[in-house]
């Protein structure tokens, strides 16, 4: 039998898929050891590739789907941190309950409530147009948080609006021979218990 392609040649082996004639130059064989002609070959080569495509894109699917996803080190830091960022901004958003058996010593503890009573004037100023009020007790709730029963410590300071530096607050009864603070909105002050206020 006569190559379908080259008439003057022997035939040596017939194409596995169409099954033609074809000599040894004509013949490509497979990795499977089938001979092909020159056409079904690629064809066939093109859907061995194409097929092992789908398979590898349908394996990969497999894996993808089928795998569970393990947590690292680093997916616990950031639940671990978002869960303790969740709990500060509760505390400062919310706060603690305030402990009403706490009293303050304002006797033992007169400077402190002096730059606390300075820090609210200075926020009452920024909320009304850099006015200041015309006594303590104006502060009180919303500036001041004081107790009803706490609001006769404001006694013990010395307030007075100035037209010049805008207000004066100090102790109104410093400690004999002691340095008083004198606090106004543009520095501190200090004085003499000894000189004249």
């Amino acid at each position: 039998m006569k190559c379908k392609h080259h008439p003057n040649r022997e035939a040596e082996h017939f194409c596995a898929s169409c099954g033609i004639p074809i000599c040894g130059d004509c013949a490509e064989q497979s990795q499977s050891g089938d001979y092909y002609c020159f056409q079904c070959a690629m064809l066939h080569s093109v859907s061995e590739v194409g097929t092992s495509l789908v398979d590898k894109r349908d394996k990969a699917g497999e894996k993808k789907s089928g795998k569970k996803r393990q947590w690292g080190p680093f997916q616990y830091f950031v639940v671990v941190s978002a869960v303790l960022i969740a709990v500060m901004w509760g505390v400062i958003l919310f706060g603690g309950e305030k402990t009403p058996g706490n009293k303050i010593d304002f006797a033992k503890q007169e400077r402190v409530f002096l730059f606390m009573v300075d820090s609210s004037l200075k926020r009452y100023a920024q909320y009304q147009n850099n006015k200041y009020p015309e006594k303590l007790v104006d502060l009180v709730p919303k500036y001041l948080p004081m107790r009803k029963e706490d609001i006769p410590e404001l006694g013990r300071l010395s307030y007075e609006r100035d037209p010049q530096s805008g207000y004066l607050l100090s102790i109104a009864e410093p400690k004999p021979g002691a340095m008083n603070i004198i606090i106004t909105p543009k520095g501190i002050k200090y004085q003499s218990t000894t000189e004249g206020v």
